[in-house]
């Protein structure tokens, strides 16, 4: 009877153990399904959210693509409007086109983020960029400051597209004038990007600013030859070119007495949309030398001419000498 009373305690404590970690178990699992439930649940209210959103989201799209399409049309407006004008500047055009494209753009997008996110206004986007106005100011600097001076590149028009310019030492044909940087191209074929902040703040010398440029080259003839009659043979070289202007008037003169030859500087003026400047010099001074060559006029070159004098040796005569002393008598 012992023996039953003990099986029968181990078999009641074993079904209290099982039914206490049943529980335990069963209080686990409810709690992790209450954690996941509400979870899930959170999950659903944002894709039901998402779901209710989607025709405003699209209605956002499409009203943002509308005011895209409006900067195409106000583009293919100034460009109709103005471009054709003869007193229009071209750089206005290009500063109505951008700005104007970009302040479109900008509406367009202000109104698709108040149709898209409830509860949005554009004194929240403000508010926003005045409390980041110092970080922005900081990290954007240079962009802010390069846009600022390509809008007052384009409206003060220093130079136009086509344009030949020097500017911080560097040369070439302005391509594109963008809000960030001007596009220029080297005489040897290289893009030259330079920063709208260094075109503004640095001198620029435009080389195709005016038609009319002049050209200039220094020949040398010798001190033996007629420095007038040279002078006269380039004037009728200058004088039978068809591209050499007459007015402003073209000269010849002394414009040096160098070590090995008088100095002539040679000017003229061309219209840079009949030759080149390089063209131009190259085919007088080709004319020149043929015409020194033809009237004998010597074009030196430095010679160094070494002189040496070889003196004769003064001779010497050595007087003999008499003996004085006296001779014994035999």
């Amino acid at each position: 009877m012992a023996q039953d009373n003990k099986l029968s305690d181990v078999a009641t404590d074993t079904a209290q153990l099982l039914q206490n970690a049943g529980e335990k178990t069963t209080q686990s699992v409810i709690q992790h399904t209450e954690k996941y439930h509400s979870t899930y649940t959170a999950i659903d209210r944002i894709i039901d959210s998402f779901w209710e959103r989607i025709p405003y989201l699209c209605i956002a799209l499409a009203v943002f693509i509308i005011f895209w399409i409006l900067t195409k049309i106000f583009k293919f407006f100034i460009d109709k409007t103005l471009s054709n004008r003869s007193y229009t500047r071209q750089n206005l055009v290009l500063v109505l086109n951008r700005v104007g494209s970009v302040l479109i753009l900008f509406i367009g997008f202000l109104i698709a983020l108040v149709i898209a996110i409830p509860g949005f206004t554009p004194s929240q986007l403000v508010s926003a960029l005045g409390i980041g106005s110092v970080a922005i100011g900081f990290a954007f600097k240079d962009i802010f400051q390069n846009l600022l001076s390509g809008v007052l590149i384009l409206l003060g028009e220093p130079f136009r597209i086509g344009d030949d310019i020097i500017v911080n030492g560097m040369e070439g044909t302005v391509e594109d004038i963008q809000i960030r940087a001007t596009f220029l191209r080297s005489p040897d074929g290289r893009r030259l990007v330079i920063p709208n902040a260094t075109v503004y703040t640095s001198a620029i010398t435009v080389n195709t600013a005016y038609q009319r440029r002049r050209c200039q080259f220094v020949v040398g003839i010798g001190y033996e030859d007629d420095e007038q009659k040279a002078k006269s043979i380039i004037l009728d070289i200058l004088n039978n070119n068809r591209n050499v202007l007459s007015q402003p008037a073209f000269s010849v003169n002394v414009t040096a007495l160098a070590d090995f030859s008088v100095n002539l500087t040679v000017s003229w003026w061309v219209d840079t949309t009949e030759t080149g400047i390089a063209a131009s010099v190259s085919e007088i001074q080709a004319e020149v030398k043929q015409a020194f060559n033809t009237q004998k006029i010597n074009i030196p070159y430095p010679i160094q001419e070494l002189k040496v004098h070889q003196s004769t040796p003064d001779v010497l005569t050595v007087p003999q000498s008499q003996d004085t002393s006296n001779k014994q008598s035999t």
